[in-house]
Order: C-alpha cells, then structure tokens, then sequence
C-alpha cells in the first residue's frame, strides 16, 4: 500500500518548542500531528488517579497495557486554551487540560524512564505512524521510534529561553509557578532526558538541527516544510498540495 506522506519525528529538550513547531507543521502539509509526551502524560496521569506509585513498574505496565489511550488532532480552536492542539483521552474521559500541570509532568519524566514502559508505548507510537504522512514529537522519536523516517528534525534554544517559554506557557494557563522554579524543573528534565538509561535524550546523527533561540515558531516551520517537500519527492510518496 501506498504510504499516505513521510514520517517527520521532531526531537529536542523541554521547552525548544517542539509541540508548536510539529502542530503548525503537521497543519500545513495536512498530516497527522502526534504528541508521544501526552501518552506518558495520560499514563502518569492514570496511575495518579489510581493512587499507582511510581515505583510499582509492574502495576504501570499493566496500567498502560489496559487504558484506552485517544489522541485525536483537536479542532480548530478547541483547545487553544492548553496550547496543546491535540485531544488526549483516558478510557473516553477528556483529560487534555489535565495533562499539562507540572506535577503530571514530571511524574510523566519518571515513567519515561522505565524500560518496559517505554518498550509497550514505543509500540503503540510505531503503530500510529506506519501509514506516514505523520509529524511525531518526542525526545526519541528519530533515534528510537522511527529511526528510518524520511525527515529528523532536532530542535534545540538556550536554556535561559527554554526556561523562559516554559514560564510564559504556564502563565497562560493559569499555573501558578515562578521563573526561577521553571528553571530548576526545565534544568531537571533536562539530566533525566539526557542521562536516563532508556532512550536518553539524542540528536540523531541524521537529523537537522534547528536552534530556536531566535526564531519565531513560523520561521522554523517553514524550514521544516520546504524539507520535507524535498524529502517527499526523493521518497515518492504522495506529495501535499503544499508542495506541488
């Protein structure tokens, strides 16, 4: 069967503004946008909710195993409020606000260091993006999920800016939190993404690099389109309408 566009992954570190940049990019060529976060999300989500402590692997895995994990692009508007663009459900239930407290992400960081709990949701990312057209974020998609997509990107700022967009995201959500705190939990995740066992935090060697410090979201999404325009051509793959 003929695939439907390439698999675009989009890795990099807290706050280097992948979620925007993969929306707004999946938006242009028409493909599916697929945050892999907001499935450890979802999932430290549900053992919280379950009173599942992170140290019971066995328990999470089994967890995992069972939920009903949705993740649908939101419609227009409709979840402008998360900045998130995405629907994210547990077992029918809408927890896409939910999700994007800190406290769900950093207990979302823990889990994304387990090995076994990677591996099953490793799978389920694989099977979301085998039919292509598919702009996937993450911190290992290009090296570990789909490490022969036909497009790597690895988007990387500052960490002062990271911090600072970090801060300003949850501002407008109503989170109520200080720059220096973000610092330290941007500075956090950063050793835990980097350092862990499991799929640490890697530029593919294949993949381009695109430093946001200075760029506006827009400017790295063109960037990233005419790439994969060229990309779709050289693969043979049905082209968007973007780029014919």
């Amino acid at each position: 069967m003929r695939k439907q566009g390439i698999v675009i992954t989009i890795d990099g570190p807290s706050g280097a503004g992948k979620s925007t940049v993969a929306r707004l990019t999946a938006a242009r060529l028409g493909y599916v946008y697929v945050d892999s976060g907001a499935m450890y999300r979802a999932v430290a989500w549900a053992a919280q909710e379950r009173g599942i402590a992170l140290e019971d692997v066995p328990r999470l895995v089994e967890l995992a195993g069972k939920l009903d994990l949705g993740l649908e692009n939101a419609a227009e508007g409709l979840c402008a409020h998360t900045g998130a663009g995405l629907r994210v459900s547990v077992d029918g239930r809408n927890i896409t606000q939910e999700i994007r407290d800190p406290r769900i992400s950093q207990r979302a960081s823990l889990l994304a260091t387990l090995p076994e709990l990677r591996c099953l949701l490793v799978a389920q990312l694989q099977r979301l993006g085998a039919p292509g057209g598919v702009v996937m974020e993450g911190r290992d998609i290009g090296t570990v999920v789909f490490p022969d997509a036909e497009l790597k990107i690895f988007l990387d700022a500052s960490p002062e800016v990271r911090a600072q967009r970090r801060f300003q995201h949850q501002q407008e959500l109503g989170i109520s939190t200080s720059l220096e705190q973000t610092r330290e939990e941007v500075h956090a995740r950063d050793l835990r993404d980097r350092e862990r066992a499991a799929s640490p935090l890697l530029r593919a060697p294949d993949a381009v690099y695109i430093d946001t410090t200075a760029l506006s979201a827009e400017e790295a999404v063109e960037i990233i389109v005419q790439l994969a325009c060229l990309r779709q051509k050289a693969a043979r793959v049905n082209a968007p309408a973007y780029c014919r």
